[in-house]
């Protein structure tokens, strides 16, 4: 089982992170993606990745810092991180109309130079979407980069159907546990298995039954069963499936 997308860089796990790591691999886990947040997150999830043969990690800057990126500065830093062999993937990079910690002009630009660098260099592209499916859409629509995720996908499926057609892939998180998650299990529903993967976004939104706990990446076996459920299928299928899945989409 594979948790394709966690912040083990977060402070969250300072005390601790040693322990965290430990308890995925007791879980059954035999890889993560340590995903960077931030220009400053890059190296220490690279760090991180080197420490550890089971860890990977990407490179890129989150919507939310948006309004600090330097177009020629950091995305030259994101460019060199990625040349690193432990790098797998750009992101996260996207959309939040949620929160709008940078303005939305802001936020386009560098998703998209971002995500013109992820085609350019033929690396997946790890992508952010909330509230913002028709803008993202656009600029993926308009890049057409080789290999994308809609990471923590929590939209409709009408609204992601064209994604999946295009060949992309959708990541779930253990919202999909939560009681009122009706359109997101929907949308599982609909996602053919050899274009879905599991994640736990830790340290944010553990699945039933640790919610309101901090996340960790052994929580992601919770989202495979309830995958499983939905799907209709073994917990080991889908154990494997998404394992094959997050093997081919990430080169590891």
């Amino acid at each position: 089982m594979i948790d394709s997308h966690c912040h083990l860089t977060a402070p969250q796990f300072d005390a601790d992170r040693d322990a965290v790591i430990e308890r995925a691999f007791a879980a059954g886990l035999e890889q993560m993606i340590c995903v960077a947040d931030c220009i400053a997150d890059i190296d220490l999830c690279l760090a991180l990745a080197k420490q550890h043969p089971q860890i990977f990690a990407t490179a890129g800057m989150h919507p939310h810092h948006a309004k600090d990126f330097d177009q020629v500065r950091d995305l030259a830093i994101v460019r060199k991180a990625a040349g690193d062999s432990r790098c797998k993937a750009i992101g996260e990079i996207g959309l939040d109309y949620h929160y709008m910690n940078s303005p939305k002009e802001a936020q386009q630009q560098v998703f998209e130079s971002q995500l013109v660098l992820a085609k350019e260099l033929d690396l997946p592209a790890v992508v952010h979407c909330r509230e913002a499916v028709e803008d993202v859409w656009t600029i993926v629509n308009h890049v057409k980069p080789e290999k994308l995720v809609l990471h923590c996908c929590s939209e409709r499926w009408e609204d992601v159907e064209r994604f999946v057609k295009a060949g992309y892939f959708l990541s779930f998180t253990g919202i999909v546990t939560y009681p009122k998650s009706d359109v997101i299990r929907d949308t599982v529903k609909h996602c053919p298995m050899d274009q879905l993967m599991i994640e736990t976004d830790a340290p944010f939104l553990a699945p039933v039954p640790h919610r309101g706990k901090r996340c960790e990446p052994a929580f992601v076996v919770e989202v495979a069963k309830m995958i499983a459920e939905i799907k209709g299928l073994s917990f080991d299928e889908v154990d494997r499936i998404t394992t094959e899945n997050a093997v081919r989409f990430f080169g590891l």
